[in-house]
């Protein structure tokens, strides 16, 4: 079965309800057809009801109940979710009416619904900057208590016949941190492991990328990805791990048997970690539109339940793939 058909089928089994915060998006409205009539998970739809009917109908879809819409400025736990946000952000000198006036916000709203309990996940940013997204979740729905650092990647999937190697893959961080220090590499790949494991079954191998390997060039920007390999395998003594690796020694293990001699890995990394957002950015672009590869992300991680962010170039396809991501990790919550 090829990866995104399990990642599929996963989420269909978890029924999790996902809040989708730009509800009127013709994209979006697609997307939440296409997910509950799947059944890849429960869709609520955040937004003016109005707007959110008119762009089901020019689309020639219908509204059933399957759908939930919510109007921030009118539904049942808009006071509800005013009052949590206020007890959220008052020690940020925010008053009760600009916590009323906040809880307005579709994003707001949306991640407040899932701090609340009353969704497991939500999704934004077709048409929201990727800093509102992200800035939002954080001050509301928060991090994780062991994983203090939030950061991305890139499900990468690899099916087609001219792919060396064909499967899931996780190109990390290619969205959010753009120079990590070692202590936050390292983070970033523990963090990236889990999610591995969440979203594929499969078990993490993890390379530290860099332009050397195993100390064939001397940098300072070396040095960082060697402390951080060392600070990961510290933290996760079992997670098959290396580095500093380049990308040929982590991904062939033609070339690993010639420059990692001993490598854990052999050449079969399934999780890559790259030095910097520049670096991890331009790849998961090349191995997208040149390589032919799926690329699904940004996917945020260390935040205490799901959000995700979307492209606003995004195609209803994306936001389908980005629903089923964001129930995946809403298993693992849960």
């Amino acid at each position: 079965m090829k990866p995104l058909e399990t990642l599929l089928r996963n989420a269909a089994r978890s029924q999790h309800r996902i809040i989708l915060s730009e509800g009127s998006d013709p994209r979006v409205v697609q997307a939440a057809h296409d997910a509950t009539t799947q059944g890849i998970a429960k869709i609520s739809l955040v937004g003016e009801r109005t707007q959110i009917e008119a762009q089901f109908a020019a689309l020639g879809l219908p509204l059933g109940r399957d759908i939930e819409t919510l109007d921030p400025a009118d539904a049942p736990c808009s006071g509800e979710l005013a009052a949590l946000y206020y007890k959220l952000r008052k020690h940020k000198g925010v008053r009760e009416e600009d916590a009323a006036k906040a809880a307005l916000n579709p994003h707001v709203f949306a991640a407040l619904l899932v701090k609340a309990g009353h969704a497991d996940g939500t999704v934004g940013g077709a048409v929201a900057t990727t800093a509102e997204i992200v800035r939002t979740a954080i001050q509301v729905i928060g991090t994780r208590p062991d994983t203090p650092l939030v950061s991305s990647f890139f499900l990468m999937l690899f099916c087609e016949k001219h792919h060396a190697r064909k499967g899931a893959m996780i190109f990390a961080d290619s969205g959010l941190v753009v120079d990590p220090t070692a202590e936050e590499m390292a983070q970033i790949a523990l963090s990236s492991a889990v999610s591995f494991k969440i979203l594929t079954g499969e078990a993490p191998r993890v390379a530290m990328l860099s332009f050397s390997t195993l100390g064939s060039a001397e940098h300072n920007a070396v040095s960082k990805v060697v402390t951080a390999t060392a600070i990961a395998k510290a933290r996760a003594p079992d997670l098959v791990i290396d580095g500093e690796l380049q990308f040929d020694a982590a991904f062939v293990p033609d070339v690993a048997a010639k420059k990692a001699i001993g490598s854990p890995l052999e050449g079969t990394a399934n999780v890559f970690i790259f030095p910097n957002l520049e670096s991890g950015n331009i790849a998961y672009k090349i191995a997208q539109r040149i390589g032919g590869a799926t690329a699904i992300g940004p996917v945020l991680q260390g935040l205490s339940k799901p959000a995700n962010d979307l492209s606003r170039g995004c195609t209803s396809e994306d936001i389908l793939h980005m629903i089923a991501v964001t129930a995946a990790q809403a298993s693992d919550v849960s």
